[in-house]
This record gives C-alpha cells, structure tokens and sequence, in this order.
C-alpha cells in the first residue's frame, strides 16, 4: 500500500485526519511539531506550505501521506518531484486576509494549469472550494472539478475582521459556513469533501454529520506551543474521526 492509498482508505471510511501546519507557515520548527504530532497519533495526513527545503526536510522525516498547498501550479508541480503525496490548489482562507479573492473561473484555470504541468505525474489533487462563492457557484464548480478527475474537494469558511462571541459559540459562528458549505456540497455531488476552517473537537463532529468523509484542521493545532498540546488535540480529532466511521460501518 502507498502512502496516499492509506489516506484513500480513511476518506472511504469517513474518517481521514488531515493537520494544516499552515499554506503560509515557514517556520520549520513549527512544522516539524505539526507532523510529528500528526504521525504519533495517526492522522491521515499532514499539509504544508510550498516551500521546496521546507518540502525536502519533511519528506525525510516521516512516511505519512504529505499535501503541499499553493495557488501557484508551477509550486505545486515542484512539490510532486519532491515527494509529495498529494497536491492541494487552495487553503485560500489565509490568502483572503491579504485582500485577494478567487472566482471559479480563476480555480478552473490553475487547476488546467496544473494537470497540463504535470503530464505524466499526475498525482493526489484536492481543490479548495472558495467559501466567499454563492453556494450555486460552489456546486457548479465542484461539478466541474469532479468531470476534470479531481480526487477531493475542501470546503471553507470565510476570513472576518469583525470580533466572534466567546466559548462554543464562537467556535460555530467561525465554522458555521464550511459546515453549510458541506452540506450542499455532499447533497450535489459524488466527490469525497473535507471540511475545513475552524474544525477543531468542538466542531469536528459536526463536519461528519454534515456529509464530510475527512476533515482540515490547521489553527487548533499549528497555534499552539508544545508538542505534547499538539498531539492531545490531534489525538481528540482522530478518535472522533474514529467514531464517524464506526457509525458508518453501523449505518450499513
């Protein structure tokens, strides 16, 4: 079995893990306890930023299934060569805080980009939908992504400089798009979908419930300062995951 069919194996059981050390994170440090984290607790897979030493140094350290996120097709073909796994066009969340948008005209055409770059290297590709489009748009482009071969589509939310309430509910007013997202998404098309933006152990559960079969979970983890912190909350996120897809098994 290769690195990425255990990845495929957990999106076929509605439960891959996958922990987003950050599309804009070079703190190799940092990354380092993300994947270290990850791999201890058996997540499906790790995503990181594009930066080739960066992409080098990882693929040395573990064995687990690696994503590289960009929006730049040439990075992402880089990456493959590198030894990535699986390849993400998107994690725009972060770039939205920059000011920048993507229309789904925009994602068609780096996703062509990328697949007529890769040629014979074709490999994992996962698309983020932007969250910022109407829900219509969203399930156009889905559809159109899944006719084009891609593997897996990610949902977001969206970037807000306005404050949130505290506690729980801050945490689903901040999920509360991407859950939305995902439950159009799941009801239209045939394509696995993971959930991402504020999913963490409190909104987890709710990504499952909405029709995800995996779920990105990057701030809850990448923020904080310890390996161990690290590790506590990615090992609440697998068992969840876990337990999804006893359900599943139940259900059937």
């Amino acid at each position: 079995m290769s690195r990425i069919d255990l990845f495929r194996q957990h999106l076929t059981e509605k439960r891959a893990v996958k922990v987003i050390a950050g599309i804009d994170n070079f703190d190799i440090e940092n990354i380092k306890k993300v994947v270290t984290s990850a791999e201890q607790t058996g997540a499906s897979a790790v995503d990181i930023c594009a930066r080739p030493e960066i992409i080098s140094e990882i693929r040395e350290m573990t064995d687990m299934p690696i994503f590289v996120s960009s929006i730049v097709p040439s990075e992402l073909v880089k990456a493959v060569e590198l030894g990535a796994d699986a390849i993400e066009l998107g994690n725009f969340d972060v770039l939205y805080k920059k000011g920048m948008s993507f229309s789904a005209e925009e994602v068609i055409s780096l996703v062509k980009e990328t697949i007529d770059m890769l040629g014979d290297m074709r490999t994992f590709f996962s698309v983020t939908i932007p969250g910022e489009l109407a829900i219509a748009e969203q399930i156009e482009l889905a559809r159109k992504l899944e006719t084009m071969g891609i593997d897996l589509i990610q949902t977001e939310g969206h970037y807000s400089l306005d404050s949130q309430a505290d506690g729980v509910r801050g945490l689903m007013e901040r999920a509360e798009l991407t859950l939305s997202n995902t439950i159009e998404l799941s009801r239209n098309i045939d394509l696995p979908i993971m959930t991402a933006t504020a999913i963490n152990p409190t909104t987890a559960p709710f990504a499952f419930a909405a029709g995800a079969s995996a779920i990105g979970c990057g701030s809850c983890i990448n923020k904080m300062d310890s390996t161990l912190s690290m590790m506590a909350t990615s090992r609440s996120l697998v068992e969840i995951a876990s337990r999804n897809a006893t359900k599943v098994v139940e259900l059937v």
